[in-house]
C-alpha cells in the first residue's frame, strides 16, 4: 500500500486482487435480492442520471449519478438492507424457503398471526432506523430505535412517523449500537443491524445483500444506455457495508475488469482508512464523538465482513474533510446546463466533492494518475441520500455553509 497526506485528505493506494469472487455477493443472490424488492407494492427502479454536461467540466467521458433519494419514498437507500434482512428472518420463522420470498405475502394477516408478536430494534443515525421502522410498520411489527447523540430533529421524527419507539442517547453511535444490542437481549427482540461481530454475522450479510439491488439497477441502466461497465467507482463508507456489498458485487459481475474503485470517508470517523492505514488483515476501529455532517458515515468501528472486501478488492482508501461533501451538495444542487439537479444529502455528495478536487487541484495530479481518471472514464456514483436533515441542507446550498477555505 502506498499511504499519502496532501492538504485535508489523506489517501492510501492499494493493489486489489482481481481474482477474488465473492459467494454471498454474486450475480445469483443479487438477482434474488432484485426480485424480492420488486414484491414490494412502492418499489420503483431510483433514477441513474448521466450528467453530460458535468463530465465535460470535469474531463472524463460519462459521470453516472444513482440517484437514492427516491427510494420507496424514504429519501435513502438504507431500507433495501432492512426489507431484506426483516423478511428473510421472517421467511426462516416460519421455515419458508430462501428463494422467492415475497413482501406482499409477509405482510398478509396469515403470516402476522402464524408469526405473532415481533419487535425490530436497530442503531442509526437516521436513515437505517428509518427503513427498519419502515418495513416493520409495513409487516405488522414493532421497532424500537436507538439514535446517538446529536441526531437531527428532522431524522428523528421521520422514523416516528412510521410508529416506531424513537430514543436518542448521550453516545456516540458504536456505543449506541452496543446500546440497541443490550436492550435486544434483555427485551428478546430481534436486532437489525448493518454491522457484524462474533456470533451475529447472518442478519448482517442480509442487510449488505439488500443493498445490492441499488448497484444491479445501475449496472442494467447504463447497459441500457450502452455503456457495459463503469472503468471507475467513488463510493463512501460507515462501517463499510454498503461498499463492501457493492464492490463484492462488482468484483463477481465484472473479474479482472471490474472497475477501479474508491472509497471515501470523513476524516474524523474514518474507521475504513485507518483500517487500510494499518495494513493488515484486521479492521481497525476510531473512537471519540465522530464528529462530521455526513452523519450517514459517523461509523468508527467497520463491518468485518465489508472490511474483508474492502480490503481485497478496494483501489484507493480516501478520508476527507466536511467541506469536501459540502463542495458536492452545491455542485449537484446548482447542474451545468442541460444536465438535471440532484437533492444529494451529506453523505450523498461526498463523491461528486471528491472529482471535484481530483480534476481541479494541482496537489492530487499524481492521484489523478494513478487511478487513471482521463477523457476515457466513466465514473459512477452513488447518491445515497436525499436531503434527510432540510435545515443543514438549506444553510450549506443555500448559506455556503463548511467553505472550502484553501480555495
Amino acid at each position: 500500500m502506498k499511504k499519502i497526506s496532501v492538504s485535508n485528505l489523506q489517501y492510501i493506494l492499494n493493489f486489489p486482487d482481481k481474482d477474488t469472487i465473492y459467494k454471498d455477493f454474486s450475480l445469483f443472490e443479487a438477482e434474488k435480492t432484485l426480485a424480492f424488492h420488486r414484491t414490494i407494492p412502492e418499489y420503483l427502479e431510483t433514477p441513474l442520471l448521466n450528467l453530460k454536461e458535468l463530465s465535460k467540466e470535469f474531463g472524463v467521458k460519462n459521470i453516472f449519478v444513482k440517484d437514492e433519494s427516491y427510494r420507496f419514498g424514504l429519501n435513502s437507500f438504507k431500507a433495501l438492507g432492512g426489507s431484506y434482512a426483516i423478511a428473510k428472518l421472517i421467511s426462516e420463522k416460519l421455515n419458508f424457503k430462501n428463494d422467492g420470498i415475497d413482501f406482499r405475502y409477509l405482510s398478509s394477516d396469515d403470516v402476522r398471526n402464524r408469526v405473532g408478536e415481533i419487535t425490530f430494534t436497530t442503531a442509526t443515525d437516521g436513515n437505517h432506523g428509518r427503513g427498519v421502522a419502515w418495513a416493520s410498520e409495513k409487516l405488522g411489527a414493532k421497532a424500537v430505535i436507538y439514535m446517538p447523540k446529536g441526531s437531527a430533529k428532522s431524522r428523528i421524527e421521520n422514523i416516528k412517523k412510521h410508529g416506531a419507539d424513537v430514543y436518542v442517547t448521550d453516545l456516540n453511535y458504536d456505543d449506541t449500537v452496543r446500546l440497541a444490542c443490550s436492550e435486544a437481549q434483555k427485551n428478546n427482540w430481534h436486532i437489525i443491524q448493518d454491522t457484524a461481530w462474533e456470533g451475529y454475522d447472518d442478519i448482517p450479510t442480509w442487510i449488505m445483500q439488500g443493498y445490492m439491488t441499488m448497484c444491479m439497477e445501475a449496472i442494467k441502466q447504463m447497459r441500457g444506455e450502452g455503456v457495459e461497465r463503469p472503468t471507475h467507482v467513488f463510493i463512501q463508507a460507515g462501517v463499510g457495508a454498503m461498499a463492501g456489498a457493492v464492490l463484492g458485487l462488482l468484483a463477481s459481475i465484472f473479474g479482472k475488469n471490474q472497475p477501479v474503485t474508491t472509497i471515501i470517508e470523513p476524516t474524523n470517523a474514518a474507521c475504513i482508512y485507518e483500517s487500510a492505514k494499518a495494513d493488515n488483515t484486521k479492521p481497525h476501529n476510531v473512537t471519540g464523538d465522530l464528529d462530521t455532517i455526513m452523519a450517514g458515515l459517523a461509523c468508527g468501528e467497520p463491518n468485518p465482513i465489508g472490511w474483508e472486501i474492502l480490503r481485497r478488492s478496494a483501489s484507493c482508501f480516501i478520508s476527507c474533510d466536511d467541506y469536501v461533501a459540502a463542495n458536492g451538495m452545491r455542485i449537484l444542487s446548482n447542474p451545468v446546463r442541460n444536465d438535471k439537479r440532484i437533492v444529494a444529502g451529506e453523505s450523498g455528495a461526498v463523491g461528486i466533492g471528491i472529482m471535484d478536487l481530483i480534476r481541479s487541484e494541482p496537489y492530487l495530479t499524481g492521484l489523478k494518475k494513478d487511478l487513471g481518471v482521463n477523457e476515457s472514464s466513466t465514473i459512477l456514483i452513488f447518491n445515497t441520500e436525499g436531503a434527510t436533515d432540510p435545515d443543514n441542507y438549506k444553510n450549506i446550498v443555500w448559506y455556503g455553509k463548511y467553505p472550502d477555505i484553501n480555495r
